[in-house]
């Protein structure tokens, strides 16, 4: 999947993936795509919940090598 900007959150721990993920955002424009990288397991819920309640659609989420990997268009 193509995204626009891409955010290294990994080895970062509950709540600074969200922290990063929303100053990465706020950088992009509506309809943009910013894919996040994180190791926290925690990441899942908290990206999920936190895009939907921002207004931003999680479009996919996928899990490689232990590395959690999610795509969240700017709303």
């Amino acid at each position: 999947m193509n995204s626009d900007k891409v955010l290294d959150a990994k080895g970062l721990a509950c709540p600074m993936p969200i922290v990063k993920t929303k100053k990465a955002i706020n950088e992009l424009d509506a309809g943009d795509v910013l894919e996040v990288h994180a190791t926290d397991k925690g990441s899942k819920a908290d990206l999920t919940a936190w895009a939907k309640s921002g207004g931003h659609t999680l479009l996919q989420d996928t899990e490689e090598d232990g590395v959690l990997k999610f795509w969240i268009k700017k709303g």
